[in-house]
């Protein structure tokens, strides 16, 4: 019985360390990587949806997609791109919108009217070249909303800090039971050389007793070859 929960507590505390690293690489990693318009891994960029502009075919809020650099000349219609948008009312973000089709700006530049599959109403702006970052990929679903939940105090807590806190008490608890095994490790020996000692000094008596007898007796004898030499 006492195997088996040592089997079962080894495993939890395997289980635990591996999440709380893997916690912690998923966060260094998405805070060096999601979101970022100007960091790729090996010519990917993540992105977190924010809005259901695609959820009618794609993807909703709260999803994690990646899109690949790509070279603009080569995208159609139909393509699904990230950009970063120059609309007044979301300049600056990024959105992933479908190519509905080809065209120029007002100044003869080369770009894309694009538009959200849920409401299938155009951009304000075209797109041009200079501000598309990539060819929509495959979409991870909600895992956008867990990175949200990993950046909050609640999540970080949830779980990051209680699983070390966790591995910090286990680790104690070992230290704590190390320790007493050493000590009563350390009471046996003392009581074995107690128990030794005794023994020593029991055998040291009993000799000493031996000794005195033995005198006794050579005593006893030498009186009597006194008494036995007078008498003679």
């Amino acid at each position: 019985m006492k195997k088996a929960c040592n089997i079962i507590k080894n495993v939890i505390v395997c289980m635990v360390t591996i999440l709380a690293i893997c916690m912690m690489i998923f966060t260094v990693i998405s805070v060096c990587t999601f979101d970022r318009n100007d960091r790729s891994l090996f010519g990917y960029k993540a992105f977190i949806v924010l809005s259901d502009s695609m959820s009618a075919t794609d993807f909703g809020a709260g999803d994690l997609i990646l899109v690949k650099e790509i070279e603009p000349e080569k995208l159609k219609a139909g393509d699904i791109i990230a950009y970063i948008s120059q609309n007044s009312d979301n300049y600056g973000e990024t959105i992933t919108h479908k190519i509905r089709s080809l065209t120029t700006d007002t100044e003869g530049n080369p770009g894309f009217i694009t538009y959200g599959t849920t409401t299938g109403v155009d951009d304000e702006k075209i797109v041009t070249y200079p501000y598309i970052l990539g060819l929509y990929q495959f979409r991870l679903p909600k895992v956008g909303t867990f990175f949200h939940f990993l950046k909050t105090v609640p999540g970080y807590i949830l779980l990051i800090l209680i699983p070390f806190l966790i591995l910090i008490l286990f680790q104690g608890m070992n230290l704590f039971r190390v320790f007493r095994q050493y000590r009563a490790e350390q009471k046996a020996e003392l009581e074995a050389e107690w128990k030794k000692l005794e023994e020593e000094k029991l055998e040291s008596q009993r000799m000493k007793q031996e000794l005195e007898e033995l005198r006794a007796q050579l005593a006893m004898r030498e009186k009597e070859g006194q008494i036995e030499e007078g008498q003679s």
